[in-house]
């Protein structure tokens, strides 16, 4: 079962965020609060951890359509091609905030991802998600808990979410109350911004 822990996302316990990049490290899923909704998450070294997300998806890995959630925009040259200095400046006026940008996957991309020609990469404005990357050092991929609830797309009540989730994952943090609404996605790998799925995030700084 499941570990329930809770971390304030103004002032993040350092020991409850080694803990969890711990449980990543060692090949464990995690679900965390963003500046969005809850996200389910893992180490991007950890091929185990990556098949079993995938899995719990219901998806092929290779197919998969995972964010990789970095602490800013220092690891983008990890596993992006080099990009041009305007959508640098574009990534920089709206990160960290509530964005979801694809752009063109580079050779260092994890094996299970080599097919991709293309990488979604988030900085959330949310400081539990941000530090766990930068204690786990490397960002973790994530994707977001969906509910089966009609009204609601996501599932917003960390405890809910704890009592869906134990037996599927093996560490949830409660970081209050998440968003219902997802991340804005903009597809930055042509020549001109596409909004792929409006979400969280104003469109119009684009």
């Amino acid at each position: 079962m499941a570990e329930f822990i809770k971390i304030y996302e103004d002032k993040p316990s350092e020991a409850a965020i080694k803990k969890v990049a711990e449980v990543l490290r060692n090949g464990g899923l995690v679900i965390y609060p963003t500046d969005t909704v809850y996200g389910l998450g893992c180490d991007i070294t950890n091929s185990r951890a990556l098949e079993r997300i995938a899995k719990i998806k219901g998806i092929k890995l290779e197919k998969a359509n995972f964010s990789f959630v970095c602490y800013d925009l220092s690891n983008l040259s990890d596993y992006v091609r080099q990009i041009d200095t305007s959508t640098f400046k574009l990534l920089k006026r709206a990160l960290p905030g509530p964005y979801t940008f694809i752009l063109p996957g580079n050779n260092n991309l994890p094996k299970e991802f080599k097919k991709k020609n293309t990488v979604g990469i988030r900085v959330p404005d949310n400081n539990i998600a941000r530090e766990i990357v930068r204690v786990l050092g490397n960002p973790i991929v994530s994707t977001s808990i969906h509910d089966e609830d009609e009204v609601l797309e996501y599932s917003t009540d960390p405890e809910l979410i704890f009592e869906k989730w134990q037996n599927l994952v093996d560490l949830v943090i409660d970081g209050g109350y998440g968003d219902n609404m997802g991340s804005t996605i903009i597809d930055l790998s042509g020549y001109e911004p596409v909004v792929v799925r409006e979400g969280k995030g104003e469109v119009d700084i684009f």
